[in-house]
């Protein structure tokens, strides 16, 4: 994983997410699963993009079910972004970079 993704699990989402200075983008994925695989290099090219802006961060739901099942992620790859402990924008499936990158700039002024 790249230096400036964060892992998150259910101990410190809150800290790490919920309770982040700037806004978080979570990438909620799995080992097994290929659109996740394929956009991980994404993941890593966003968090270099916006470092300082927004926190890139990732979730096995795997390894972290209980998390997923609480934020109702209901397939993968999803990537949540949260501002001030809420959720304010839901990107479902491997979408292009740019696609990505519009929708959390269209999130991040509302």
């Amino acid at each position: 994983m790249a230096e400036d993704l964060v892992e998150i699990n259910m101990g410190n989402f809150k800290e790490e997410v919920l309770s982040s200075k700037i806004p978080v983008l979570v990438d909620f994925w799995a080992e097994w699963c290929m659109p996740c695989r394929m956009i991980a290099p994404i993941i890593a090219e966003l968090s270099k993009d916006y470092k300082g802006k927004v926190k890139i961060a990732k979730v096995d739901v795997d390894n972290n079910a209980e998390l997923a099942t609480e934020l109702q992620i209901l397939s993968i790859p999803v990537l949540i972004l949260f501002r001030n402990g809420r959720e304010i924008a839901r990107i479902t499936g491997a979408n292009p970079k740019t696609y990505i990158q519009k929708e959390i700039e269209t999130a991040l002024k509302k």
